[in-house]
């Protein structure tokens, strides 16, 4: 991710994500907040595992994709960089179709650490999977 001057969150949010496997997965940000971020996954080829079900690494490729972007607009990134130091996930309930939504929310937002949860939901509003994950933000060289 880079700084992009004279976006909006939202503009820098669909820059970054061009061409990238948020991109190809359909993941779509709907949301940006005062230290939370949303978004929404489809439930289909892209994101099945082999037995027609959302794939558990899909998940946590939105809990991350959401908790990364909501990382960097923190802080500064024409001096600061966010990087990934440990993700979790637990899986609750099987999804075959449709879509998933998930809010990223920061739990901790320190100088050199954040600490990011995310909830997604099936389309009922059940919980399919909470992660929480450690982000390190580290100078630029």
């Amino acid at each position: 991710m880079s700084a992009l001057k004279n976006f909006t969150p939202s503009e820098q949010i669909k820059e970054w994500c061009k061409n990238t496997m948020i991109d190809y997965l359909g993941i779509e940000v709907t949301e940006i907040g005062d230290k939370y971020i949303c978004g929404r996954m489809p439930v289909d080829h892209r994101t099945h595992q082999p037995m027609g079900l959302l794939h558990g690494g899909a998940s946590v490729v939105l809990a991350e994709s959401l908790a990364s972007m909501g990382a960097a607009l923190q802080v500064d990134l024409t001096k600061k960089a966010c990087v990934g130091l440990e993700i979790n996930a637990n899986h609750m309930r099987a999804v075959r179709e449709g879509w998933v939504y998930a809010r990223a929310t920061a739990t901790h937002v320190g100088r050199t650490t954040q600490v990011w949860e995310t909830r997604i939901t099936n389309e009922a509003g059940d919980l399919v999977c909470i992660s929480r994950m450690t982000v390190a933000i580290i100078d630029k060289n």
